[in-house]
């Protein structure tokens, strides 16, 4: 049985450039698909600059900034990833304020690739069994989680759901963990 998101809306928070384009994209579309309403979400107005790998590609229009929402707008968070991406987020107070409010309310989070550095700057790893790109191994050790080179962790010890992925060839298994959880 597929998931149905009966038009939750959910966050897909990304800086004004560095996001790897398809971390943003593919999970994008399977909310679609489920019928929930993603909506991208940003440090400032205007535009997001994609990215594949180094190479710039496609720019896509900003929904709302993170000083004009709260995490009470919407069902769950996506952060894709992208080197840049996380990195520029988790220097932006508000970004990292928007990210914790959803751990504090208990929704569930979603974070593929390099995003879980905004999960390290928001405090929200510790105790938590996750994945990223293999870089950020010692980042997360050091926040005090605890990091498995695993294609999707599903991690329930917490306050909420947080699903991680490692890299664009997860996004299958991110996709799928995703929808199952966001439609609970």
């Amino acid at each position: 049985m597929a998931a149905n998101l009966n038009g939750r809306s959910i966050a897909f928070l990304a800086a004004p450039e560095g996001t790897e384009q398809i971390e943003l994209t593919d999970p994008w579309a399977a909310v679609e698909k489920a019928g929930g309403t993603p909506q991208l979400i940003s440090t400032s107005s205007g535009d997001i600059q994609g990215f594949n790998h180094l190479d710039k590609g496609d720019t896509f229009p900003v929904d709302a900034t993170v000083d004009q929402v709260s995490a009470a707008d919407f069902s769950a968070l996506v952060l894709p990833g992208g080197v840049a991406n996380p990195d520029l987020l988790r220097t932006n107070e508000r970004a990292v304020a928007f990210v914790k409010e959803f751990f504090d309310s208990g929704k569930p989070v979603a974070a593929i690739c390099h995003a879980p550095w905004t999960l390290v700057e928001a405090d929200s790893v510790r105790g938590r069994r996750l994945t990223s790109y293999p870089s950020l191994k010692t980042d997360i050790r050091n926040a005090g989680g605890d990091w498995v080179d695993e294609k999707v962790v599903r991690d329930t010890n917490g306050p909420n759901i947080l699903i991680t992925s490692r890299k664009p060839d997860d996004l299958p298994a991110f996709d799928n963990t995703v929808l199952e959880e966001f439609a609970r």
